[in-house]
Parts: structure tokens; C-alpha cells; sequence
């Protein structure tokens, strides 16, 4: 079970599987926090405005306002209107993936094999593309909803060549590891715990994590994540606007 080191009654906790899709809208106001239990685990995140899905996460906005590659604590989650979806207020893993994408079927067939529905039962070989597609038909979405995600607790950083060649570091979470993300808007998250694009594997292992969420204070003046970078301070305002 999570230890809720804040003393705050959560709201709702359950554990995922590894390979298992989730979604959910998380309220302004309110923080999932994400536990890594086994070690190594993989959560590929989708976020979107949940009163306006046509606003979601923008990888490239996230990574330009913040002079990163790489989400941590006191970095923030852009949406495409220049507003904040998503703070990350703690962290003890301290690197995860925003450039790699998700698994698909033909990524998890080359690495394990086919393991099927009609082979394996409930234990078939899901992909990140697809739990993605299918928690999105949830809510009305679909493919053309997609866009590039985040893969909490994985850590991908480029090679010293001339090819810039990326390499997926396998021991970069421990059991335990955790992080917390504080919805800045009302937030349609949705997760899957597949295996990461890059993993080289051979074993179809997935691992499981834990979320509790609870509810939170708004962000003050001096926030961490609202003073670390410059560009943060206007995505607050812009994110404050909307809600006035």
C-alpha cells in the first residue's frame, strides 16, 4: 500500500498491473501520486483538458519553455494553449522519458512474440498504442487524439556519437520510486503500464504501480514549479485566467 507521508485522507487508491490501461479525470485542485512498487516499471501518460479534449499535453511547448528533455520535480506539463495541465510537486525516481512514445503491437510481437488473447488468456501481450486507443473510446476520443506522451519512471538519454543514437537505462527506477502530479486544470489522464518502446527484454514483464489521489492547495506566488523557469510564470497566469 501507498504511505501517504502528507496525512491526507486520499480520495481513491488502486493498484494497476503491469499492462494494464487506466483513465480518469483528475480535478483541479487534486494530485495523483504514481508508485513505482516492483522497480523499473513503465506508465506512459496522455493528459488532456477534460472540459475541452481538443487541449492536451504539447511535448514540444513543454520542452522548449523549460530548456529540458526530461520531466523531474519542479518541471510542468504545457498544453497546447500555452497553460499548465500538470506540476510535477515530488519526485524520487528524478528522470522520465518525453521523447520515445509508446509501444505497438508490432514492437511487443518482435520482442515476445504474438502471445495472444486465444494463447494466453488474460495474460496476452497488450501495447501501450492500443490500452491508449482504448481508453480514449472511453470518453469520445480516438487515433486522431493521440499525441506524443510521457513515460513516467524511464529513463532514455542520447549516446556521444555523430548519430545521436538514445539509449534506454534499465535501472532507473527503484521499488518504491514515486512522483506526484498536481492537476492545474480539470485533467483527463490517461496511463498504461506496457512495456517501454526501447526496453530490449526478451521477457514480457511489465511491471505494476499504485496511484492515490488526494486533494490539494493551489499553487502559491513562490511555488516551486511556478518559479523555476520564466516561461513557467506566464502559464500559470494564462492557466488562472481561464478559470476566472
Amino acid at each position: 500500500m501507498i504511505e501517504n507521508t502528507d496525512n491526507t485522507k486520499p480520495l481513491f487508491s488502486e493498484t494497476l498491473r503491469g499492462g494494464q490501461s487506466w483513465s480518469h479525470v483528475l480535478k483541479r485542485g487534486t494530485t495523483l501520486r504514481i508508485v513505482d512498487i516492483e522497480g523499473n516499471a513503465n506508465v506512459s501518460a496522455l493528459f488532456y483538458n477534460a472540459d475541452w479534449p481538443i487541449e492536451r499535453y504539447n511535448m514540444a511547448d513543454t520542452l522548449k519553455a523549460q530548456q529540458i528533455a526530461r520531466l523531474t520535480a519542479g518541471k510542468v506539463l504545457y498544453s497546447d494553449m500555452g497553460r499548465i495541465l500538470i506540476s510535477i510537486t515530488n519526485d524520487t525516481c528524478g528522470w522520465h522519458d518525453t521523447i520515445c512514445g509508446v509501444s505497438n503491437a508490432e514492437t511487443i510481437n518482435r520482442l515476445y512474440g504474438t502471445g495472444t488473447f486465444q494463447e494466453r488468456s488474460n495474460d496476452f501481450y497488450r501495447n501501450g498504442y492500443d490500452g491508449f486507443l482504448v481508453e480514449l473510446g472511453k470518453w469520445g476520443l480516438g487515433k486522431r487524439d493521440l499525441a506524443p506522451n510521457v513515460n513516467f519512471f524511464s529513463k532514455v538519454a542520447s549516446l556521444s556519437t555523430d548519430q545521436g543514437e538514445l539509449r534506454y537505462h534499465g535501472e532507473n527506477s527503484h521499488p518504491g520510486a514515486y512522483l506526484d502530479l498536481r492537476a492545474e486544470m480539470n485533467v483527463l489522464v490517461i496511463l498504461n503500464t506496457c512495456p517501454h518502446p526501447l526496453n530490449p527484454s526478451n521477457r514480457y514483464a511489465p511491471g505494476p504501480v499504485e496511484l492515490m489521489a488526494t486533494s490539494t492547495p493551489p499553487p502559491t506566488e513562490n511555488d516551486p514549479c511556478r518559479i523555476s523557469h520564466p516561461e513557467n510564470e506566464r502559464g500559470f497566469t494564462n492557466t488562472e485566467r481561464y478559470f476566472l
